[in-house]
């Protein structure tokens, strides 16, 4: 046990993936189906797996075996025995939903009131597939374009008073006088008929000054994607952002967010729970989104790894389930790590690298796109070779 362990992750063909961005981190060719996300962890619905005694277990299980020794006295014993984040590498071409994720006494609540109503936890109108909050973290490794939050409210309303002055006049009166929560459920409930009538005037504004502003011409792109959903305003209601490769996002609870497009690192806690409000042919619960937003007005404060030391640097998120760091080596050079407590996933995104720890017959290759489980018990490990990892963890 006292050893790092191969993993082989699984992959989520989801529509809105990529055939090749993916593929071309694990140096293989385009796929016919479309692939989302690389699951890196112990997420019961898909585990990674883990190489022991000659065979593949999954890694939850393999985990439950000796949860202290995997994770950690002090991991084991607040995350119930489970590990607590959930570590991806998200290839988005098409748009994703815009969502919004509870805070952990939402979850809970949500969670328990849904058991009491008799709702499957696989049912398509399950707001709340376990009792745990989901802060989470994007970095990009290309660039990576998306929302979140909120934008000022000055600047909503300029924007959709050029897009759609008329049809859109009332709820713009409900913006300025009564403000975001307002305006958002009037947004949501708006009637059919109304909500044809602001998408037609929006698209139109928006196709004759597309080529002086980004967010119009994203407008554009969504209303390809969803012609008859109101979330194509989002880029005139949440701040548009773009991130460039080593860049970073955290998004807590409550934050109303989408992916547009681009490859990144997501890190997460180990949470299916997904709030929907457009974009997206899936349930949508305005009440229950409602309750869990929040509704101030934002900006969007990029995080850059901080260097711990001599080739390693850390992202400054704000979460109790994971931290993120990227380690740069090279051939003049290796990475040694410090003693941990913590039980971690790392990620190969680009070159080759081998990882090897005190047992001197463990010796794991990393190419690009592999990643290992080091148990919080391998005290010291070591990496040698020109290669760029992504390591996920739990701050101790």
């Amino acid at each position: 046990m006292n050893q790092p362990f191969k993993l082989k992750n699984p992959i989520q063909t989801y529509a809105w993936g990529s055939h090749s961005a993916i593929q071309q981190v694990m140096g293989i060719p385009p796929t016919t189906d479309p692939w989302a996300e690389l699951w890196m962890g112990a997420h019961p619905i898909a585990p990674s797996q883990v190489y022991t005694h000659n065979d593949w277990v999954s890694l939850d299980s393999f985990i439950r075996q000796s949860p202290e020794q995997m994770l950690g006295e002090k991991t084991a014993q607040k995350y119930q025995k489970t590990l607590p984040y959930l570590f991806k590498l998200l290839a988005a071409e098409k748009p994703l939903s815009i969502q919004a994720h509870p805070d952990r006494r939402q979850a809970e609540n949500g969670f328990d009131r849904e058991n009491r109503l008799g709702i499957k936890l696989d049912s398509p109108n399950r707001n709340y597939r376990d009792p745990r909050h989901k802060p989470e973290c994007i970095c990009a490794l290309t660039p990576f374009t998306g929302l979140k939050g909120f934008r000022k409210i000055d600047d909503m309303a300029s924007l959709l008073s050029a897009l759609c002055p008329e049809s859109l006049a009332d709820e713009l009166d409900i913006l300025r006088t009564k403000g975001l929560k307002f305006f958002f459920h009037s947004l949501m409930a708006i009637p059919i008929e109304k909500k044809k009538a602001v998408i037609r005037e929006t698209i139109k504004t928006a196709k004759e000054q597309a080529a002086a502003n980004p967010i119009f011409q994203w407008i554009l792109t969504l209303y390809l994607h969803y012609p008859e959903d109101i979330g194509i305003l989002s880029p005139a209601i949440l701040n548009l952002f773009r991130l460039a490769p080593g860049e970073a996002l955290f998004l807590p609870a409550g934050e109303l967010h989408a992916y547009l497009d681009g490859l990144g690192i997501e890190l997460m806690a180990n949470s299916d729970n997904v709030l929907r409000g457009g974009l997206t042919p899936k349930h949508i619960d305005v009440p229950e989104l409602m309750n869990i937003l929040n509704f101030n007005e934002s900006t969007v404060s990029i995080l850059y790894p901080e260097r711990i030391s001599d080739f390693e640097d850390r992202y400054p998120v704000l979460a109790e389930e994971f931290s993120l760091s990227v380690i740069n080596i090279t051939n003049a050079a290796f990475f040694s790590s410090s003693e941990h407590k913590s039980p971690e996933i790392v990620l190969c995104t680009q070159g080759k690298a081998d990882l090897s720890c005190d047992n001197p017959t463990v010796f794991i290759h990393l190419n690009a796109g592999d990643a290992a489980f080091i148990p919080a018990c391998v005290d010291r490990y070591k990496i040698i070779g020109d290669a760029r990892i992504y390591k996920a963890g739990v701050p101790v």
